[in-house]
């Protein structure tokens, strides 16, 4: 898309958004009577909104963000698209004060790829869009204390969340000066910052990624608290943006759905994988290891590192390094670049350059995914971090089933995640990933399971616990 398009779209976003902040009601977020403390009044002064400027199943974090705050017994509202599978608790109402609210897609008439049409209809789709968020926000949802929003990692969802930065409890918006009488707090998460997302695509120096940080970095003062999924984060944000407003580091920890499982449980997941007879029997002897990566088929994970080391693997396997397993390497998730790797690793295939490895890939429900990653022998992390500063979840996952990792590790926030040597290897390119492969599965399996070892120790910190030290007294309040 030109970059020209791109800044027309950005500033219609901007615009429309403005309009929509004049239509809300000056009351939509109105003060309660404080002074009745039941257990029904204490929930409703405590009523967070949580914004998803996105997919909800798509978004972990947020949805880990709802779940604790209703095991609190604090009224949620959970707001996004919900394209893809929910978290199961979110999906079958298991907490009564959680509420899904989702945001109406635009209709298929202004979906389009002629650039032309693009014109008219692109900027329709974002008024449709803010529409939405309006309805829900202005007429459906009782007042807030809290509105949790996410700065989210999808170039095309980063202006929504750079103007939704909006209300300081203790100083005017710069958005709408009557903002702050909506809610009394704005919380943003940041998972990453937009613009160095949208410098993958654009190039760092590009004039829409200065626009975009600077439209970041203005409404990143307009919050009252902060939460990181890093300290390097916190640090750059401080350093960059001088934010002045409390940052807090919020690691994302592994929840109650990932577990580990017994050798039993372990293969009796893995027989129901399509494997000829053969590879089944090299399961069963430990002669086939399962290999699995997450990914979102995005420029941040460049899978023909994996590719190369794979195809490098196979040949060793099958000349001088006989000692080698068969690997069954499983690729879950879904994103825009799938179908382009998907044709490379077919067409691998066919010039036999994969005699070692099979690959396959899947998108898979939330209790299968923790069982797969419980019953597989080592992780996979292509996350190439824009920013320097975030950190991948899918490794937090893998920890919390007891999963060693290996993962591309040249970026600043890495090391807080991944001990080189302890519970996982990280590696730079493609040669150092192969080199790392046949030493963790060309040996007697020693190396592999101290690995392992350290990284159940891993799963013992889970996200409830990371909660309530950081997050819990940020929302809690009975006064």
């Amino acid at each position: 898309m030109p970059s020209w398009l791109l800044l027309l779209l950005g500033l219609s976003s901007f615009f429309s958004f403005m309009f929509i902040l004049f239509l809300l009601p000056d009351d939509a977020y109105g003060e309660e009577d404080t002074r009745v403390y039941s257990e029904e009044k204490i929930r409703a002064r405590n009523r967070t909104h949580v914004l998803v400027l996105g997919d909800i199943g798509r978004s972990p974090r947020m949805q880990n963000h709802a779940l604790s705050l209703a095991r609190r017994n604090i009224a949620v509202d959970l707001i996004g698209y919900t394209d893809s599978e929910l978290h199961p608790e979110i999906a079958q109402r298991k907490f009564k004060y959680l509420t899904v609210h989702p945001i109406r897609n635009p209709p298929k008439i202004l979906q389009t790829d002629n650039r032309i049409l693009f014109l008219v209809l692109g900027p329709l789709k974002v008024i449709f869009q803010f529409w939405a968020l309006w309805m829900i926000l202005g007429h459906d949802l009782k007042p807030a204390r809290s509105l949790l929003v996410q700065v989210n990692s999808q170039p095309q969802e980063m202006v929504h969340s750079m103007v939704f930065n909006g209300s300081n409890l203790e100083t005017e918006s710069p958005i709408y000066p009557n903002l702050d009488d909506r809610f009394d707090y704005l919380i943003i998460d940041w998972h990453n910052t937009g613009y160095s997302i949208l410098a993958l695509k654009l190039g760092p120096k590009h004039p829409m990624v200065r626009i975009s940080r600077i439209y970041e970095r203005w409404f990143s003062h307009s919050a009252a608290v902060n939460f990181t999924v890093s300290d390097a984060m916190k640090r750059q944000l401080k350093r960059d943006f001088s934010i002045k407003a409390p940052l807090l580091r919020l690691y994302d920890r592994p929840t109650a759905d990932f577990g580990i499982v017994s050798p039993e449980e372990r293969l009796k997941f893995l027989k129901d994988i399509d494997l000829s007879q053969a590879q089944q029997a090299s399961l069963e002897n430990g002669r086939l290891k399962v290999l699995i990566s997450s990914t979102s088929w995005t420029p941040d994970e460049d899978f023909s590192l994996l590719l190369d080391a794979l195809v490098s693997y196979s040949k060793l396997a099958v000349t001088t390094h006989p000692q080698l397993p068969e690997l069954l390497v499983v690729i879950t998730g879904k994103g825009p670049q799938q179908a382009q790797y998907i044709r490379k690793i077919e067409s691998l295939e066919k010039d036999d350059e994969l005699e070692m490895v099979k690959i396959t890939t899947a998108w898979l429900p939330r209790p299968a995914y923790a069982m797969l990653l419980a019953s597989a022998d080592l992780g996979i992390s292509l996350h190439k971090s824009s920013s320097g500063v975030d950190l991948p979840m899918k490794v937090v996952d893998m920890f919390g089933a007891g999963l060693p990792v290996v993962g591309y590790g040249l970026y600043e926030s890495w090391p807080e995640l991944v001990k080189e040597g302890v519970n996982g290897r990280s590696f730079g390119d493609s040669k150092e990933l192969e080199s790392i492969l046949v030493q963790l599965l060309g040996d007697d399996g020693s190396k592999l399971a101290s690995l392992r070892s350290e990284v159940s120790k891993e799963s013992q910190h889970d996200w409830n616990t990371e909660w309530d030290s950081v997050a819990s007294k940020i929302f809690q309040s009975s006064e």
